[in-house]
């Protein structure tokens, strides 16, 4: 199958890791792939493969971008790897939680704060992978990162386990929700499954199995979902072939009336060239062939390539 360019919206299933998902799909003639957002192996749910040309866009569609999760969580354990999936490293009573704090505790997950970094992960010190640092025994540094919810709410309490659900920013680590609940109620916790609902701009409601997209090869390229929809923020321009050829040879695309007028009129959107405005370039036979950002040609407004998509 030739290459595709676009976006997949799998359903990923638990027990592969994002990396052995996009590999199934090398298979099948996708030699340029990659994916928007790791998904740990123990996770499921929608996991955004991008294809061809759309492996550009990943640190657009990350940015910014909410993710929703439903995770459950067993209180009186905790690991090496602040999931099930790894070494127990410790148990303790978990009879005094209460439903109510259990409650509190997630509420408070609200609002802007400071992570710590699961010392298995693929953040890296020194150029190194921090699981592999931890495999090879080593000592791992305390990282954090600033991270943000914008809700937390608690699903189901069937102690010693506890479903919720959070809404947060890109690069959350749902492991690290769960051990600082295990740590906040005294008695530790494992991360046990993880799905996430929604990663900007898709959920579920548009994920595809896995196994169904590998078992009908045939129907992947009406299934590729085009770059402009993937960037739904993003209005689109318009170019004719000389300023296709220009924007090529790295001109910025100087946004007069004119140009705005006729951009309209092939199906582009009707857009200002505005301080902080980004958008999508069309080549003449409607592809993706820039993300362009408003900048500025002397006092003349312009677009200017940010990322091209043409090779």
């Amino acid at each position: 199958m030739e290459q595709q360019h676009g976006l997949l919206v799998v359903d990923k299933p638990r027990g592969l890791s994002s990396a052995q998902c996009t590999n199934r799909f090398k298979r099948l003639g996708q030699k340029k792939i990659g994916h928007a957002g790791t998904l740990d192996p123990m996770a499921q749910g929608v996991l955004l493969v991008l294809l061809g040309h759309a492996t550009k866009i990943s640190g657009y569609l990350m940015a910014g971008g909410v993710k929703v999760y439903q995770g459950t969580v067993r209180l009186g354990r905790t690991t090496d790897t602040w999931d099930a999936d790894g070494t127990v490293v410790s148990e303790a009573p978990w009879d005094h939680v209460t439903a109510e704090a259990v409650a509190d505790v997630v509420a408070a997950w609200e609002g802007r704060s400071e992570q710590p970094v699961p010392p298995y992960s693929a953040a890296k010190h020194q150029g190194q992978p921090l699981y592999k640092l931890s495999r090879e025994g080593k000592e791992t540094p305390l990282k954090v990162k600033t991270i943000e919810i914008s809700r937390a709410e608690v699903l189901r309490v069937d102690l010693p386990h506890v479903t919720f659900r959070v809404v947060c920013s890109s690069g959350t680590y749902i492991r690290s929700l769960a051990h600082s609940l295990g740590t906040r109620l005294g008695c530790g916790a494992v991360l046990t499954e993880l799905i996430r609902e929604y990663s900007h701009p898709f959920g579920l409601d548009r994920a595809c199995p896995l196994d169904t997209l590998l078992a009908e090869p045939e129907r992947l390229p009406e299934r590729v979902i085009p770059v402009t929809a993937a960037l739904p923020g993003w209005p689109t321009i318009a170019v004719s072939p000389e300023e296709e050829a220009d924007t090529k040879n790295g001109r910025v695309l100087v946004w007069t009336e004119a140009r705005r007028a006729r951009s309209r009129a092939q199906g582009g959107t009707d857009i200002p060239c505005a301080p902080g405005g980004n958008a999508v370039l069309l080549s003449p036979d409607g592809q993706p062939l820039a993300l362009v950002e408003a900048a500025a040609d002397g006092p003349r407004p312009a677009w200017k390539v940010l990322r091209g998509l043409w090779n």
